[in-house]
């Protein structure tokens, strides 16, 4: 039983660190977050395309905006082989191939993006050659950068870029996502390791909030926003596929 209640209490305090820091970034970051949704809704408005990229555990939240019911259908995935997602064997190649300087510029050079349009960088650290790179580079292109980090990283490591920078170094917009330098919320008398991450949540719901702002935006300017429903409710695949059609030279997904 003792074992069992401090299970409990373990799953209890997860949450209120996750609530603790989701309402420190919906108090301290709120108008960072409503500048970064009026910046893609104006680039929606003006015929722009948006993508969102991360890597690793990074990627889950750019994920997480794409193909998504609620969500902006112009929200496209910049995929770097091997790197957005978990799934790459072994794991360890995907950290690795982070740190490779140039794979930015062959990425972003050969993607479809163009000046203009919206690239949301998600990093945790932002000490990586691969974002600090993508951002500089997409700068450089005259695309829009959002970049989604948490600062605690710039002030407690240091960057693997030859520059010495990090992802924010390089961003017309920066939303800080508190999480500290460790990204692990509990510790416990017997376990060597702090452990339970909420970056993803967290992370999660800073881009979630950005579309919602995003597509708020659209609305007040008289702007139908390009939503996509559930495919599960009657009628949503029709309203989808409706919406694609609308869309399609900005959708680049399901091609």
């Amino acid at each position: 039983m003792a074992e069992s209640d401090r299970s409990d209490r373990l799953a209890g305090k997860y949450f209120d660190a996750a609530i603790d820091l989701l309402r420190r970034v919906r108090d301290e970051e709120g108008d960072r977050i409503t500048a970064a949704g009026t910046l893609i809704a104006d680039t929606v408005a003006a015929g722009g395309r948006v993508f969102s990229f991360g890597a690793g555990h990074s990627s889950l939240p750019a994920q997480d905006t794409v193909y998504r019911a609620g969500g902006l259908a112009i929200m496209n995935l910049l995929s770097v082989p091997g790197v957005v997602g978990v799934d790459v064997r072994p794991a360890t190649l995907g950290s690795a191939l982070e740190r490779v300087d140039g794979l930015a510029g062959a990425v972003l050079d050969t993607s479809p993006l163009e000046p203009g349009d919206v690239l949301v960088i998600i990093s945790l650290s932002g000490r990586n050659a691969l974002p600090v790179e993508m951002a500089r580079h997409a700068r450089a292109l005259g695309i829009k950068v959002i970049g989604v980090t948490s600062m605690a990283y710039a002030e407690a490591t240091t960057s693997r870029h030859a520059s010495g920078d990090f992802l924010k170094d390089h961003c017309d917009l920066v939303l800080d996502s508190r999480i500290p330098v460790g990204d692990a919320e509990l510790t416990l008398k017997g376990i060597d390791a702090p452990f339970a991450p909420a970056s993803t949540v967290v992370t999660s719901a800073i881009m979630q909030a950005v579309v919602a702002t995003a597509a708020g935006t659209l609305a007040e300017r008289g702007i139908e926003p390009p939503l996509l429903r559930s495919g599960n409710v009657d009628g949503g695949h029709d309203w989808n596929a409706g919406v694609m059609s609308a869309y399609a030279d900005r959708i680049f997904y399901r091609q």
